[in-house]
């Protein structure tokens, strides 16, 4: 099997594929962009590797139940979206390899067989697999949020990708919520289009500039904390010499806001 490409996909706020009846004037590109990531693969992975923005751990940490729960870590949503369910199955050989490929890497993992799905995962793979018929699991993010960290995780995950795996970052290429409107403009316009022009970089010059992040242009205003944009070092660790390019950009999400998704191969 040739290897799949991976996806850093910037994944909107809360439970949003859920409301599109009330947001949906907001979301309908995302939405799009997300309901035509099958077409792009062609084929239907063997399972989902989300390295989601919602989970940390002191070591890397893999969901590994068989039938994950909900988690909804969110708040002033309506009532209907606390009692959504996404009943995709969990994977548990795939997150046992995902362990040993990251132990063997130096990075000591641990598994999670209680660990449900949070909504930057549910909320990214719903509008791409509906069906919930696709197996997921989830990978933590690692405290302390060290760019390089992360950058060799995915490069110690890339294998998987040839095993019919689609390995999917899930957060947001701009993440301050105390400026989550046009007061936010200017700096999410500013980091965007700087993270925009380092994925189009060749390979090496690209993952430098990326573990360099904090020097771009507002990057403190779009990121107070890291950990929405931490996904996207794992998703290009994996890919590392693969083209990138932007199957979803808007200038005016939320009304004034620039958010980038990336895919990688």
């Amino acid at each position: 099997m040739n290897a799949l490409p991976s996806y850093f996909l910037s994944h909107g706020g809360g439970p949003w594929p859920f409301m599109m009846d009330q947001v949906g004037h907001l979301y309908g590109q995302l939405d799009a962009s997300l309901r035509d990531i099958p077409r792009q693969l062609g084929v239907t992975p063997k399972a989902v590797l989300v390295i989601t923005a919602h989970w940390e751990g002191r070591d890397f940490t893999v969901s590994s139940s068989a039938r994950p729960p909900m988690i909804y870590d969110y708040g002033g949503f309506p009532p209907h979206t606390y009692e959504v369910q996404y009943k995709a199955p969990g994977a548990p050989e795939l997150a046992a390899q995902v362990k040993q490929l990251l132990d063997a890497g130096g990075f000591p993992a641990q598994l999670d067989p209680q660990r449900g799905f949070d909504h930057g995962t549910f909320s990214a793979m719903y509008p791409v697999y509906p069906n919930a018929d696709v197996p997921i699991v989830q990978l933590s993010l690692k405290h302390g949020l060290d760019p390089l960290t992360h950058l060799e995780a995915g490069r110690l995950l890339a294998p998987l990708r040839e095993q019919g795996v689609l390995i999917v970052g899930s957060g947001l290429s701009y993440h301050n919520l105390r400026a989550f409107n046009a007061q936010g403009a200017a700096a999410s316009h500013a980091f965007d289009e700087w993270l925009r022009a380092t994925m189009a970089l060749p390979p090496q010059q690209r993952a430098a500039q990326l573990m360099e992040w904090e020097k771009a242009p507002s990057a403190r205003m779009a990121h107070p904390r890291e950990e929405h944009l931490l996904p996207l070092m794992v998703v290009l660790g994996a890919a590392e010499n693969e083209a990138a390019s932007v199957p979803y950009h808007e200038d005016a999400f939320m009304g004034s806001l620039a958010v980038s998704s990336f895919r990688f191969g």
